[in-house]
């Protein structure tokens, strides 16, 4: 069975160090969606290590790691982080395997991507500007090139075929970034890409599965930016619940095992879009400042709210996850009462359920308040140890979801992870 780990939120809910943690549990670590607008922050030797495109079990000696079909590839920025992880995992080359069907960002997808946000103005949905939206276009309008292609003796061809293309919707904008300065080191980086271990990782991860080897498919960004069911149109451009590691990996759906999903004890969002329990005032900016939210890949501050359980509930629905774990419950030392929205008022009307657009629609939230805590989360080695109130919110956190938390993360530390009996 392949196991799935998924952000439940809106991306930033602490993935990367919950499967460094779990992969010692599995012998392959697979990416099944997104690009390298991913930021999975790692700590390895108290040094901060973020992963955008190779997978987070990479520091598990033992473990494999695929970078899977549904995953869109920057040669230039996977060869640049290749170069510095090397130095810290010297055997990364021989772990790592890419599927020949991912898809490849090349110089002028980033640039209509620059182009495209910039023509919006106000309603700029907050890009990364790394060319991930033009480059799922391509491939879903059948445009598109693989990393197989890098090996194909017309590779050459295609990529001036696609570039002409490109160039032709870009005399449409005003402003258009100067992409010629990415395309030397593109073109340097496939070709170290044609070094590597390409496979048809399909039959690959088959052939594994038969054998009983664990799995864990890693998820990027957050269910609430699945381009079907999130918060369309400020969503990413792929599919980022459990039924996206089927296409994003090419394994039949009765493979599938636990949904392993991972929150944060509160909400962050980057970027534009509706964020219903988002907090405009001195207790947003506590929880800035408190958690540290500032993107890993953009840099950018993070809008803070509290947990919006109404949102939390249905993304477990259209995953089905049967394990939960909680990150930065120690961000929330300190603040008291701890809210969580329950349930949305829209137009006086109160409801459990998300409604058709959020963008539109008025909402309320409808919050439950629980006692704050005195004793500091992060100082507790043992779940038992941790604050009373805080055991009483997760139990709480559990009736209402319907589903177990298994783990709570508490602090940065890589072994700053308590099991829930």
């Amino acid at each position: 069975m392949i196991d799935v780990l998924l952000g439940l939120q809106w991306g930033d809910e602490g993935k990367g160090k919950i499967v460094d943690f779990l992969a010692g549990g599995y012998s392959v670590i697979a990416r099944f969606q997104g690009g390298p607008n991913a930021g999975h922050t790692l700590y390895v030797n108290d040094k901060k290590v973020v992963l955008h495109t190779i997978p987070s079990g990479v520091f598990q000696k033992h473990c494999l790691n695929l970078i899977g079909n549904g995953v869109v590839i920057d040669p230039a920025i996977f060869k640049k982080e290749v170069e510095t992880i090397l130095p810290l995992c010297p055997d990364l080359l021989d772990r790592l395997y890419i599927s020949q069907k991912a898809h490849l960002i090349i110089p002028t997808h980033r640039a209509l991507d620059a182009a495209s946000e910039m023509s919006k103005g106000a309603e700029k949905i907050g890009s990364t500007l790394k060319g991930i939206g033009p480059a799922y276009m391509d491939k879903t309008g059948r445009n598109g090139l693989r990393v197989g292609d890098i090996l194909s003796p017309s590779f050459e061809e295609k990529y001036q075929k696609l570039k002409n293309k490109h160039l032709q919707l870009l005399g449409q904008f005003e402003q258009v970034a100067d992409w010629q300065q990415w395309e030397a080191p593109f073109l340097e980086a496939c070709a170290f890409i044609r070094s590597l271990k390409v496979i048809n990782a399909e039959y690959w991860l088959d052939d594994l599965l038969k054998k009983g080897t664990r799995i864990l498919a890693e998820g990027a960004q957050g269910s609430m930016l699945d381009v079907d069911f999130g918060t369309y149109p400020f969503v990413t451009s792929s599919n980022t619940i459990a039924a996206g590691v089927c296409t994003g990996l090419g394994v039949a759906p009765s493979r599938i095992g636990d949904v392993i999903g991972i929150t944060k004890a509160y909400c962050t969002r980057v970027g534009g879009g509706p964020f219903p329990t988002e907090l405009e005032d001195s207790t947003g900016e506590a929880l800035r400042a408190a958690g540290a939210e500032f993107g890993a890949t953009t840099g950018r501050p993070r809008r803070c709210g509290w947990i919006d359980l109404v949102a939390l509930k249905y993304v477990i629905m259209l995953s089905g996850v049967n394990k939960l774990i909680i990150t930065k419950a120690d961000v929330l030392d300190g603040f008291n009462p701890i809210r969580a929205a329950v349930a949305y008022s829209i137009q006086g009307k109160e409801t459990s359920e998300l409604p058709y657009d959020l963008c539109v629609a008025e909402i309320e939230p409808v919050y439950k308040d629980y006692q704050g805590w005195s004793k500091p989360i992060s100082t507790c080695t043992d779940y038992t140890d941790l604050p009373v109130e805080f055991k009483e919110y997760c139990d709480f956190l559990e009736t209402y979801l319907g589903t177990k938390i298994t783990h709570v993360s508490n602090g940065t530390g890589r072994d700053q992870i308590l099991k829930k009996p």
